[in-house]
C-alpha cells in the first residue's frame, strides 16, 4: 500500500514520455513491454503484448495473477539491477526496478518469450500452471504456439537496455523531485522581486526539453543494440552528469571552465545523435577559465543554435564556441552556420519575452533569461547580443566582467 509520503511515477515523470520510451524499446527489441507502479499496476499502455498474455488478462483471476507477478518481478532486484525470471504461466520475463531516493516506485517490465536453452517442456508446464483456470485450452495452445523463442543472451541484453532506460527514468524523477522542492523554497521567500528572479531561473534550469531527451535515449537504445557497452556508458554518463549539473549551483556563480565541461556533456550527446552533420569547436583562452559566470548560460544558446539553426539544414553545419579576454571584460561567442534569423525576430524576442510560449524547447524565453541573469549579477552594461543573417548563420556574444573567487 502506498503511504502519503510515498513517491509515485505518475507524479515524477511525464507518462507520455514514458510511453514513447517504452514503445521505442519494444519496437527495437521485438519484446512486449509495460511500465508498472509500486503495486504492479500498469501506468502505460502495453506495447507488443502477445495474444497469449492478452487472453489470460481478460479473466479477472488471470489479470490478478499477472499483476501480482509483475509486482514481484519488479521487486526482484539486487542493488537495483535488472532481473530475468519466469512468470506465473511459464513465460520468460525481465524487470528493471525504478528506485528514486532509495524508494522503489515501479518497474520497467518486458519479455513474454520462451528461451531456446529451456530444458523443460514449456507447453506442458504452462497447462499445469494454468490448470485451475476456466479457459479454452485450444485457444491457449494456439496462442502459446506462436510465442517467440529467443536465445538467453538476447533477453539478457534487453534486460541491460531496460536497466539503462530505468536509470534515465530515475534521473527524470530526481530532477522533477528537486524542482518541486526548489519551487517550494521560492514560494517561501519574502521579497517578491527576489522570488520572481529565482522562479525564472529555476524554470529555465529545471526545463527538460522532451524532444532532446527522447532523441538522446533513443540514441542510447540504438547504440546498445548495435555496439558494445563502452560507448553507451559514455553517453549515459554524459546525460546523467548534464542533469546533475542542471540541479546544482542554483543561486551561485560557477567558473567558465565548469560551464564548458557541462556544455561538453551536452555536445557529446548531440554529436552521437547528429554524427558528422553538426561539428562543434570549443576554443577558450586558458586565462579566463577561472572567470565566474551564471550556471546554465551557454547550454540554452547552443541548444537554440542546434534546434533553430542547424537541425533544419539537410547538410548540417558548425557551432564554434570562443572565449576571449579584452581588458577586464570576457566575451564568449557562440557562432553557428545555421539558417539564421531576421533581426526583427531577434528584437521581438527581447521585447516580448514574457508573452512567449516555449512548447517544450529553449527559445526566446531561455535566451532572454540568459541576458537578464548576466545583467542581474554584473550590471546593465553587460549581457547578450545577437547578430544574424538569413541563410548564413547566427552569432551570440556574451559579455561579462572578469571576476574570480
Amino acid at each position: 500500500m502506498q503511504t502519503d509520503d510515498q513517491l509515485s511515477l505518475n507524479q515524477l515523470v511525464n507518462i507520455d514520455i514514458l510511453q514513447e520510451i517504452q514503445d521505442k524499446f519494444s519496437e527495437a527489441t521485438g519484446l512486449a513491454a509495460v511500465i508498472v507502479d509500486i503495486a504492479g499496476n500498469p501506468i502505460t499502455r502495453p506495447s507488443n503484448f502477445t495474444g497469449f498474455c492478452t487472453y489470460i488478462r481478460t479473466f479477472s483471476e488471470g489479470l490478478s495473477r499477472c499483476t501480482g507477478c509483475d509486482d514481484r518481478g519488479g521487486r526482484m532486484h539486487h542493488e537495483q539491477k535488472p532481473a530475468v525470471y519466469r512468470c506465473h504461466s511459464g513465460l520468460t520475463d525481465l524487470a528493471a526496478p525504478i528506485v528514486v531516493q532509495n524508494q522503489y516506485i515501479g518497474a520497467f517490465l518486458a519479455g513474454q518469450v520462451l528461451l531456446t536453452e529451456a530444458t523443460y517442456d514449456a507447453k506442458t508446464e504452462m497447462f499445469e500452471r494454468l490448470a485451475d483456470f476456466d479457459m479454452d485450452k485450444d485457444k491457449l495452445a494456439d496462442f502459446f504456439d506462436v510465442i517467440e523463442i529467443v536465445p538467453e543472451k538476447r533477453i539478457k541484453a534487453a534486460a541491460d537496455l531496460a536497466y539503462i532506460m530505468s536509470n534515465y527514468i530515475v534521473e527524470i524523477g530526481a530532477l522533477n523531485l528537486a524542482q518541486k522542492k526548489l519551487m517550494q523554497e521560492v514560494k517561501a521567500k519574502a521579497v517578491l522581486e527576489a522570488s520572481l528572479r529565482a522562479t525564472e531561473f529555476k524554470a529555465l534550469q529545471a526545463q527538460v526539453n522532451p524532444h532532446f531527451l527522447f532523441n538522446a535515449i533513443n540514441t542510447i537504445a540504438r547504440l546498445a543494440l548495435l555496439e558494445g557497452a563502452g560507448r553507451t556508458q559514455e553517453v549515459v554518463y554524459a546525460l546523467s552528469s548534464l542533469l546533475r549539473d542542471n540541479l546544482r549551483d542554483i543561486d551561485v556563480l560557477r567558473t567558465l571552465d565548469e560551464e564548458i565541461e557541462s556544455v561538453k556533456n551536452y555536445l557529446l550527446i548531440q554529436r552521437t545523435r547528429f554524427g558528422d552533420r553538426v561539428q562543434f569547436y570549443i576554443d577558450i583562452d586558458p586565462q579566463i577559465k577561472a572567470a565566474l559566470i551564471p550556471a546554465l548560460t551557454l547550454q540554452p544558446i547552443i541548444e537554440n543554435a542546434i534546434i533553430h539553426g542547424l537541425e533544419k539544414k539537410v547538410d548540417g553545419g558548425t557551432i564554434h564556441v570562443r572565449g576571449v579576454y579584452e581588458g577586464d571584460v570576457v566575451t564568449v561567442s557562440v557562432i553557428d552556420t545555421g539558417v539564421g534569423v531576421s533581426m526583427d525576430r531577434i528584437r521581438s524576442i527581447f521585447r516580448v519575452e514574457k508573452q512567449m510560449k516555449t512548447n517544450g524547447e529553449t527559445t526566446g524565453l531561455g535566451i532572454v533569461n540568459v541576458h537578464k541573469r548576466i545583467q542581474h549579477y554584473f550590471g546593465d552594461e553587460y549581457g547578450l547580443k545577437i547578430e544574424s543573417k538569413i541563410g548564413e548563420g547566427t552569432s551570440n556574444y556574451i559579455r561579462f566582467p572578469f571576476c574570480q573567487n
